[in-house]
């Protein structure tokens, strides 16, 4: 893992580029074949050829530059080139509505955006303002050397412009501004308890601190190959599927189509990944439509002495069909009982974790097997915990204090923790509480070992009739 001596995206950018020099960085999966391949010495010219053309094309420091594309090498270049330049980025979900992205181009008042050829009519159809340049970042990409120009809109008019050139092998000290680890790096939009969208204001700082701590859960290595199937604008995956991955000099290789289960099982055929983050829903699907049919049908299923005969081939069979290399399976979020029992039961390396965009996407994680059924791991180091009891008059404290099953509301302090909600002061002050921990407007509780669980939204709890308290999306406590 790289040292960092600040948690600047800039200095991870020229660490990660010095240190790994010419192992594969960024590559594409397209048709059978690894393409696009762009090594971290190519990539670290190519980040600071995009914070330049942003300086060409007028913008400043601090101005917000919006990234709508779907996963590709050039995604991590426009996201670092941007931060190297001094400005912040604002990743954008590719399956938004053009409504949503109008909302919150407007909403982050957006100086430039960065599309490609897929995302682009969404673009049309929202109606920015045309003196608004259009980057078509999957223009820049020239097989086997660096890319001189890129593609540009501009009052409609599309032209080729040449990427910034000079003393690109050098630390570009006199051309950019000198980041500072509390400086805005990004925002993110993510809906809220009511369904308005807020800006999440996350600083280098915040980002990278939850990077090391993704390292530290992976174990990854420069050896380490990663598949990417959930989209980059999602913070679990931009947290360990791209700065983890980066600050350890693994190869990540995107897919040239959507990230379904079949494009997925076919891709990993080829590549044996031997890390993968994804949300819950894949594997449930996964589970669900492809190994649920095939296990429950199985002759060896259907009587009770030899059914676990019929598990483990099940077992096999996912193993195989994701490479057989994997040996770390991040999920972000909790998994069904049905779906977290079959990986269980067959020894599968998947490690759940739990967060929010406002936390840099983690709170707690576990690397694989080491953690009770049902939870999501325990806190990370760094991170300040606590549970704020329901009914708001004691805080009940961490592991070092631990009551069987305490449960409350969890809290947050410290480094991963958001800067605030973008023009939003109100909503800002209303995520903290008097003493300055976030609220995360969960509630959890901690076993004896220290292991956290998710009981639900605390906005979600009903109360009965004797003060019973209960959630809609209820958990199963531990199994003994």
């Amino acid at each position: 893992m790289i040292d960092l001596e600040r948690l600047t995206l800039a200095e991870l950018t020229h660490k990660a580029a010095a240190q790994f020099k010419d192992r594969l960085a960024f590559a594409t999966y397209r048709e059978g074949h690894i393409c696009n391949r762009i090594t971290y010495r190519e990539w670290g010219i190519r980040t600071r050829q995009f914070g330049g053309l942003l300086r060409t094309l007028g913008l400043h420091t601090g101005d917000r530059v919006l990234i709508l594309a779907e996963n590709r090498p050039e995604w991590p270049i426009a996201y670092f080139g941007a931060a190297q330049g001094g400005f912040v980025s604002v990743p954008v979900l590719p399956d938004c509505s053009s409504e949503q992205i109008k909302a919150i181009g407007d909403h982050a008042g957006i100086a430039a955006l960065c599309i490609t050829e897929k995302t682009g009519p969404k673009l049309t159809l929202a109606g920015f303002d045309p003196v608004i340049p259009l980057i078509y970042i999957d223009t820049s990409n020239e097989p086997g050397g660096t890319p001189a120009s890129i593609l540009v809109s501009i009052h409609g008019r599309k032209k080729s412009l040449p990427l910034w050139q000079e003393g690109l092998e050098r630390e570009p000290t006199s051309w950019f501004p000198e980041i500072q680890e509390d400086d805005l790096a990004s925002i993110l939009y993510t809906p809220g308890v009511t369904g308005h969208s807020k800006g999440v204001m996350r600083s280098h700082r915040n980002v990278l601190f939850m990077a090391q701590a993704g390292c530290a859960l992976m174990h990854s290595f420069p050896r380490d190959r990663l598949l990417s199937v959930t989209p980059l604008a999602h913070p679990y995956e931009c947290t360990l599927g791209l700065l983890a991955a980066v600050m350890s000099g693994a190869s990540i290789t995107y897919l040239d189509q959507p990230s379904t289960p079949a494009a997925v099982l076919s891709a990993v055929q080829d590549l044996r990944p031997t890390i993968m983050v994804t949300v819950p829903s894949f594997i449930e699907n996964l589970y669900r439509r492809r190994i649920a049919p095939a296990l429950k049908g199985h002759p060896l299923y259907q009587f009770p002495l030899t059914r676990f005969l019929a598990i483990k081939i099940a077992g096999y069979k996912l193993i195989a069909a994701l490479g057989s290399s994997i040996r770390f399976f991040g999920i972000g979020g909790a998994l069904s009982h049905e779906v977290e029992t079959f990986l269980r039961k067959v020894q599968f390396p998947y490690a759940p974790a739990y967060g929010l965009t406002e936390t840099a996407s983690l709170i707690a994680g576990t690397e694989p097997y080491r953690f009770p059924f049902g939870s999501v791991g325990k806190p990370l180091k760094g991170v300040e915990f606590r549970l704020f009891s329901l009914t708001g008059k004691k805080i009940l404290g961490g592991p070092g204090t631990l009551v069987e099953y305490i449960e409350g509301e969890i809290q947050v302090h410290g480094p991963p923790v958001m800067l605030g909600y973008y023009r939003d002061p109100e909503g800002t002050r209303g995520a903290f509480t008097a003493d300055g921990w976030f609220r995360t407007g969960e509630v959890g509780f901690l076993d004896p070992t220290g292991h956290l669980f998710i009981r639900g939204r605390l906005k979600a709890l009903i109360r009965g009739p004797s003060g019973e308290r209960s959630y809609p999306e209820e958990v199963l406590l531990p199994q003994p």
